[in-house]
């Protein structure tokens, strides 16, 4: 779920570090060499507008940067938080009427899996709301930046932009390029990444296929009778993990034999020094890779990534030391920070990862009852419980994983670094790709 910080974001596919040419090798194999003009019409279509989308990503990040310093300053000038001033906003748009649910409701049956209205309410609220709170969003940040005067400096994508540049001015204080660079750098290594992914997915899935059918060919056998024998015919479960895992396999013992080689790369992550502080962890201490996970229990897309994460870390006993660091989003999950306190409280008793799963499991309650309800039924003692739910102490070790995370880059959640790497690819495969590669460095 991401926070207020990721409004401006455009998500774009057709970023790269460098411009790739219909004619450079991105693969080679034993009688074969792979070239973009090879892949997909969307690829090529990609990379041929890839310098206006990096063009449009980078003035998406300044308005970014521009909202969060005039949000800052006017929560300052308030004596308030932005979280307050942003739930503040939203307040003030109207809850939709009974016909626009019922209609909303009607229309997406299917989607809905069979929920009652009232079941549903809440989720259609939320859907219905979605527009016209980003309206009020975007109503906020123009009285800001007039009421913070904030003025333009040169393009931030203009040919010799110097580090020095002024590329806005805030309230007086100007930006300068270098603070840009360094503040745009994640999205525009996300979207990058985002890019390459789609280029190397593309041609994995052209040379696996190639080899598959030299090896079928070598053998005088079709394709589809080679994939029966090396896959289909060793599955038990049927899934679709182990159905990775035999490709996986396959894939490996290909490139061996026929040499096959992936020459376009990945852009290279930042490796951020993330602190595991003192938080609750699972593992050995001095196990080689690192998680850091961070989280807010409140948020629908980490109650569906940890079961995957701790599936693909179950298959490295022993190597892996699992942290998990709070980062309640309160601008969109207003029981986040309570649950966050509460998960500390329970950690203080020694139940920490039995209560996590406790919230993710009742993410529709979380209120202080329900959160005192779920301490009794794991057999805590409720009454120091509650003292360390509303404790200070708590709060504040609260407050500096937020802190933490803003320094990290963190914008959303789950967020997860993986020995300071930042995951992407949020499946059971990716995590043990990214654990993987940790191993190997």
């Amino acid at each position: 779920m991401r926070s207020f910080s990721a409004i401006f974001v455009v998500l774009i596919l057709a970023l790269a570090a460098a411009a790739q040419g219909p004619n450079d090798v991105l693969a080679t194999s034993t009688g074969h060499t792979i070239k973009l003009t090879d892949l997909s019409p969307e690829i090529q279509k990609a990379v041929g507008e890839m310098p206006a989308a990096i063009a449009t990503a980078r003035k998406d990040s300044l308005e970014q940067l521009t909202f969060e310093r005039v949000l800052d300053l006017e929560a300052a000038a308030r004596g308030t938080t932005t979280a307050n001033i942003l739930t503040t906003e939203k307040a003030k748009v109207a809850d939709p009427t009974e016909s626009e649910i019922k209609a909303i409701y009607d229309a997406n049956q299917a989607a809905l899996e069979g929920k009652t209205l009232d079941q549903a309410r809440k989720q259609i609220v939320t859907f219905l709301r979605g527009a016209p709170e980003q309206k009020a969003m975007l109503a906020l940040f123009a009285t800001l930046k007039t009421k913070y005067k904030v003025t333009p400096g040169k393009d931030v994508n203009a040919a010799g932009l110097a580090p020095t540049d002024t590329v806005e001015t805030i309230d007086g204080k100007a930006v300068t390029a270098r603070e840009f660079e360094e503040y745009a750098k994640d999205n525009l290594f996300e979207l990058r990444a985002n890019y390459a992914d789609a280029v190397i997915g593309e041609v994995r899935d052209k040379l696996l296929d190639d080899l598959i059918s030299d090896d079928a060919k070598s053998q005088n056998i079709d394709a589809s009778e080679y994939i029966a024998r090396e896959v289909t015919n060793k599955m038990k479960d049927f899934s679709d993990e182990e159905r990775e895992t035999l490709l996986d396999a396959l894939e490996d013992k290909l490139y061996a034999k026929y040499k096959a080689n992936i020459v376009f790369k990945a852009p290279e992550p930042a490796v951020v020094n993330v602190s595991v502080d003192d938080d609750p962890a699972r593992g050995p201490a001095t196990a080689p890779v690192t998680v850091v996970m961070f989280s807010d229990f409140q948020c629908s897309a980490c109650k569906a990534t940890h079961p995957l994460l701790e599936k693909a870390m179950a298959m490295f006993p022993g190597k892996i030391r699992f942290v998990v660091r709070d980062f309640p989003l309160e601008s969109l999950h207003p029981n986040g920070f309570r649950a966050a306190l509460a998960a500390n409280a329970a950690n203080a008793q020694g139940k920490f990862f039995e209560y996590t799963e406790v919230l993710y499991a009742n993410q529709d309650a979380l209120d202080d009852e329900s959160l005192k309800k779920y301490a009794a039924e794991l057999g805590l003692n409720v009454k120091q419980f509650e003292i360390d739910l509303n404790s200070e102490k708590n709060a504040a070790e609260v407050r500096k994983d937020m802190a933490d995370g803003n320094k990290y880059g963190v914008s959303s959640t789950p967020t997860i670094f993986v020995n300071g790497v930042k995951a992407r690819d949020f499946s059971v495969s990716g995590f043990k790709a990214a654990i993987e590669r940790a191993l190997k460095k």
